[in-house]
C-alpha cells in the first residue's frame, strides 16, 4: 500500500511539472530527467547556479530542492503559504493543476515584481518554510537514504539512493525531539560529535500503520546493539561496544570505559541499518549448511543475493575475463568477492549470486561448485557457545519473540532473552543464587511486551545481523525500504534509477 502511494505520488508529480515547463517555455520532457529538471527550473527562475550543486549534498540538500521547487512555483504567481503547503505536501496534486488548468499562467520575474515582500524575504520565507516542511516530511512520511555498506549486494548496492517510506509500518514521534535537523546521531562533517539534546526525552509512541512488517520486506530499523558506542572513528557500530566488552575486556566495563571514549545514543539516535526481515515474531528459524529455514522451511531467496562457494577446478585458472563480464568482479581489485582457500590452491572460494554460481558450475575446468560453511564458533548471538554452539552458517533453532509470549525462564536459555527483559522492555533483572529477581520480584516467567523480528543481510557472508546481536524490537523499526531513486558509482547507475525494492 505505501509503495502504490509513492508511486502515485511520483507518477502525479512528474505530470504536473510536465504541464508546468511547457507553461514556462521549457522542454517538458525536460521535466522527467531528475537533477537536471531542477537544473532548467534554477535557470528558468535565475536563481544562482551554485544552489544545484549545494542540492547534491546528502540529507541537506533535501531541503534546498524542495526550496528550489517553491521558488519555481513562486513565479506561476502562487505565493501564499497556501501555495507553499500544496507544493511540497500534496504535489501530485497540485502540480497538475498548475501545468494544465488554463487559469494559471507562468508569468516568469514578472510573478514578484508588484508583490509588496521584495524578493529577498520571498526567498528567505520560502527557505523557511523548505526547512520546517522538510524536517516533517523526512520524520513521518519518507527519508531518503545512501547504502553505506555492501551487506545487502546484490540486491542493493553501495551508493544507492533509497526512499524508505516512514507511513508503511506507522512513523514513530521522534523519542529525542531536540535535535540540529537533517542529521541522524553526528553533527555534520564531524562522526563523534552528537546532533540531539538526550536529557528531553519523548515515551515511544506510533501512528497507525498501513501494514505490519511482512517478512521478506526490505526495513530500515536502529541499530539495537547500536545504544552504546566506543565514540571514535575506529569503533562505532562497525567494531560494536560490546563485541569489545566480550571479547577483549572480559565484560569488565570499567576498564573499557576508562580506555575508551563511551557515548550512549537513544534508541532512535542509533545507527540507522538496512537488512531484509526474515523472519517475524512468532516464527521459528534456524540456518543449516548456509540455508536459513523458517517455520520449517527453506526460506525465500532473492535472485540477487550473495554467499560464498567453494569453486574447485583442475588446476587451470579462471579467465579474468570471466571474473569481469559474468561475475562483475575485477579480479585485479576484488573487494573480497574471491579467495584461494587456503592451502588449497585448486579451491577458490568466490562471494556470488545462485545465477552467476550456475555460470561458473558450467566451465570445463570447474569440478565441483558448493556452498562454503563458516564453522567459526563463539561469534554469534546469544555469545554462550557452551550453550548455544553456533556458527553464521549453522545456527538455531530459534524462535522470534511476539507480543503476549510466555517465556519460562532458565539457566539455559536466560541469554537468550536478557537484553531484551533489560534494554528493550525497559525492566531491571537480578540473578540471585539461580533465581530471576525482575523489578524486585522473583519470577520464573516472563510475558513479552513487543514483537520482535529477524534481520539478515542478502550478502550471506558479508552482513554484520542478527546472527551476531539478536532480535530487533519493533519500537527500532523505522520504516520499509521502497524506492531506489537514485544510484551512482563512477557516473550515474541509469538501470536502477526509479526501481523498485524487492
Amino acid at each position: 500500500m505505501g509503495y502504490i502511494i509513492l508511486l502515485v505520488g511520483i507518477i502525479g508529480w512528474h505530470a504536473g511539472m510536465y504541464g508546468m515547463f511547457k507553461k514556462a517555455g521549457i522542454a517538458p520532457w525536460k521535466a522527467l530527467v531528475p537533477f537536471y529538471n531542477t537544473w532548467c527550473m534554477i535557470q528558468a527562475t535565475q536563481i544562482a547556479r551554485y544552489w544545484f550543486w549545494l542540492q547534491l549534498i546528502p540529507i541537506a540538500g533535501q531541503f534546498i530542492t524542495i526550496w528550489i521547487t517553491i521558488i519555481f512555483v513562486m513565479h506561476f504567481k502562487k505565493v501564499s503559504l497556501v501555495d507553499h503547503t500544496a507544493t511540497v505536501f500534496l504535489p501530485f496534486i497540485y502540480f497538475p493543476y498548475l501545468g494544465f488548468s488554463p487559469k494559471v499562467k507562468w508569468y516568469g520575474s514578472e510573478a514578484l515584481a508588484h508583490y509588496h515582500k521584495p524578493p529577498s524575504r520571498e526567498w528567505i520565507d520560502a527557505g523557511v518554510f523548505a526547512i520546517v516542511a522538510a524536517t516533517l516530511i523526512r520524520g513521518f512520511v519518507f527519508e531518503a537514504y545512501v547504502i553505506p555498506t555492501g551487506s545487502m549486494e546484490k540486491t542493493l548496492l553501495v551508493n544507492d539512493f533509497l526512499f524508505v517510506n516512514k507511513m508503511s509500518y506507522g512513523a514513530r514521534v521522534p523519542q529525542t525531539p531536540i535535535s540540529f535537523p537533517f542529521v541522524h546521531n553526528f553533527m555534520p562533517f564531524t562522526k563523534t560529535v552528537p546532533s540531539y539534546i538526550k536529557e528531553v526525552q519523548l515515551p515511544y509512541k506510533r501512528f497507525p500503520a498501513f501494514s505490519a512488517v511482512n517478512r521478506n520486506d526490505v526495513v530500515v530499523f536502529n541499530f539495537p546493539a547500536g545504544d552504546t558506542i566506543i565514540n571514535d572513528e575506529d569503533h562505532g557500530s562497525l567494531v560494536p561496544y560490546y563485541d569489545v566488552l566480550r571479547n577483549e575486556f572480559k565484560g569488565n566495563r570499567e576498564a573499557l570505559n576508562a580506555q575508551y571514549p563511551v557515548l550512549v545514543h537513544p534508541m532512535d539516535k542509533t545507527d540507522n541499518y538496512i537488512k531484509r526481515c526474515v523472519g517475524i515474531a512468532g516464527d521459528s528459524l534456524q540456518v543449516k549448511e548456509g540455508v536459513l529455514y523458517v517455520n520449517g522451511q527453506p526460506a525465500y531467496q532473492s535472485a540477487t543475493s550473495q554467499t560464498e562457494y567453494m569453486v574447485q577446478t583442475d588446476g587451470t585458472p579462471i579467465s579474468t575475463e570471466f571474473y569481469q563480464t559474468e561475475l562483475g568482479i575485477d579480479s585485479e581489485n576484488p573487494k573480497d568477492q574471491l579467495r584461494y582457500s587456503q592451502g588449497k590452491a585448486d579451491v577458490i572460494v568466490i562471494n556470488m549470486t545462485p545465477a552467476e554460481a550456475a555460470k561458473v558450475k558450467k566451465l570445463p575446468n570447474v569440478k565441483s561448485v558448493t556452498l562454503y560453511s563458516d564453522n567459526m564458533i563463539g561469534q554469534t548471538f546469544p555469545n554462550n557457545e557452551a550453550l548455544f554452539p553456533w556458527t553464521v552458517d549453522n545456527f538455531g533453532p530459534i524462535r522470534i519473540p511476539k507480543k503476549g509470549d510466555v517465556l519460562t525462564l532458565s539457566a539455559s536459555n536466560i541469554d537468550l532473552y536478557r537484553r531484551l527483559i533489560i534494554t528493550y522492555e525497559h525492566n531491571t533483572m537480578d540473578e540471585v543464587n539461580g533465581k530471576f529477581i525482575i523489578n524486585g520480584k522473583e519470577a520464573t516467567q516472563y510475558t513479552v511486551q513487543l514483537n520482535y523480528y529477524w534481520m539478515m543481510g542478502d550478502n550471506r557472508h558479508r552482513s554484520q545481523d542478527s546472527r551476531y546481536w539478536g532480535f530487533v524490537p519493533e519500537t527500532h523499526i523505522v520504516g520499509k525500504a521502497s524506492l531506489i531513486w537514485f544510484s551512482f558509482e563512477n557516473g550515474p547507475r541509469w538501470k536502477r534509477i526509479f526501481s523498485a525494492i524487492k
